[in-house]
């Protein structure tokens, strides 16, 4: 797959085939001399003295850690980073081939007339069960609580007419995640069938529906998933798993051990949003002591006590409101335009202030609990908790996200000059950019009288948080 080409496969790309088409995009810019790879960040501490970032970085082929200082320190790292086995009592008393989803081995795994458990029914579970269920013995699914899951989603390409692309500008879906709504009842009304219709079991159905809305916990496209459960090879068990022994899973169902050949656990990540590295601040702040409860941040991007430090999906950035990537997209130009002023105004140091970031999430809390996010399920949206705080969602949509990282508000950073230095000194010798290195002079004529203003950004009416 190369770059520019359109001859993907299907809608949902293989692993390899993005990988592929990633490789090309790294070939064609010459990204990977900025790369070192098998280097693990273990660790990185801000000097005040100093004005740097000193990280210590581990040669994973060696074993050997090197040091390295930066002026600015970018997590780029995302939250979906940090697999983990369940937490459950005995998991590693397990004598059979105990197996994360997303830790698949590289040559497969051997599951031809074994009995399997599957641990989960997320969006790796929900995607697992159907792919092996032909080729296992029995497969015992584990589910702690019902789901709601869609019908799969563009699973090959279509022609739109200009009827439809029209239709699907002006239909606004954002209605639906909130509480009550009319896009909420439709929707559920329609899944709460769907769902009826695939199950076929009452039985099934009473376990697998949820009572809470639809969007409230990541809602998951499945192939054949649903009509999977009533295969007569697989065995759905409800509850609470209480251990794990060298030969099984109990459950709180009081019927004993199910004796499993090979255990899957797709359970996820660590999403609490603590960086899988100490970050050491500014004034003997640490990172995973401030998160250690209830993670904060501003705009997901930036957090107070941490100068020159920067991150993309932090805490209530859209992961889930909409398109992630190109909310990435969007932190990055914030950046960007943040590393602009730092480089051009003789900055030292950057840091988001504190109110600023008490002040967002005050708002956000607030502004969450109308929306059915805010409802009792259980949900990585929450760090895996039903009534958390909401963590991995924006205030609004991801249109509303791009408009509120358009512009930085200066205003909320403070900004650290050399001891001595001038705020003014970046204006130089007194001669323009465009004299010094032989641009357009004439630059500020125009062919067109349009306004530098956009025409989007208008004078709008922000209701208090009272």
């Amino acid at each position: 797959m190369r770059i520019g080409t359109q001859d993907w496969s299907a809608n949902y790309a293989t692993s390899e085939e993005i990988y592929d088409y990633f490789k090309s995009f790294s070939d064609k810019y010459g990204l990977e001399k900025f790369i070192k790879f098998r280097h693990q960040v273990i660790g990185a501490r801000w000097d005040e003295q100093e004005a740097l970032w000193h990280v210590t970085v581990q040669d994973l082929a060696t074993g050997n850690t090197i040091e390295r200082t930066a002026q600015i320190l970018i997590n780029a790292g995302g939250i979906l980073n940090s697999w983990r086995f369940p937490p459950i009592p005995g998991i590693n008393s397990f004598k059979g081939p105990l197996v994360h989803s997303a830790a698949w081995p590289k040559f497969g795994l051997e599951l031809t007339g074994k009995t399997v458990g599957l641990i989960g029914n997320g969006s790796s579970g929900i995607q697992i069960l159907p792919a092996i269920k032909d080729r296992v013995g029995k497969l015992v699914t584990f589910i702690r609580e019902g789901t709601w899951v869609a019908p799969p989603l563009g699973g090959e390409y279509k022609a739109y007419s200009k009827e439809d692309k029209e239709n699907f500008a002006a239909d606004n879906m954002f209605g639906i995640f909130h509480q009550g709504s009319q896009q909420q009842k439709s929707l559920q009304q329609y899944m709460n069938g769907l769902m009826k219709q695939k199950l076929g079991n009452p039985q099934l159905e009473k376990v697998l529906i949820p009572k809470w809305a639809v969007g409230c916990r990541r809602l998951t496209p499945g192939t054949n998933y649903l009509e999977s459960l009533n295969d007569p090879k697989v065995q759905t068990v409800y509850g609470e798993i209480t251990n794990i022994t060298p030969t099984g899973v109990i459950c709180d169902d009081g019927k004993g051990e199910y004796p499993v050949d090979v255990l899957i656990c797709a359970t996820g990540f660590d999403t609490t949003f603590k960086p899988r590295f100490s970050v050491d601040g500014a004034r003997g702040a640490k990172l995973q002591d401030m998160w250690k409860d209830e993670p904060q941040a501003y705009l997901g991007i930036a957090v107070d006590h941490c100068p020159n430090y920067m991150f993309t999906l932090g805490p209530n950035c859209p992961i889930g409101n909409g398109p992630v990537l190109i909310s990435i997209e969007a932190e990055v130009e914030y950046m960007i335009k943040i590393l602009s002023k730092f480089q051009k105004e003789n900055i030292s140091a950057f840091e988001v202030r504190s109110d600023a970031v008490e002040d967002f999430n005050q708002w956000t809390a607030t502004w969450m609990k109308d929306t059915i996010w805010a409802e009792p399920c259980r949900s990585w949206y929450k760090a895996g908790s039903a009534s958390g705080k909401i963590l991995a969602l924006w205030p609004g949509s991801t249109l509303h996200y791009l408009e509120a990282l358009r512009e930085p508000r200066w205003e909320d950073w403070i900004f650290t000059r050399p001891s001595g230095s001038n705020r003014f000194q970046y204006l130089g010798n007194g001669h323009s950019t465009a004299e010094a290195n032989g641009g357009d002079l004439a630059y500020y004529i125009r062919n067109h009288d349009d306004s530098y203003i956009d025409p989007s950004l208008k004078r709008v009416h922000c209701p208090s948080l009272g």
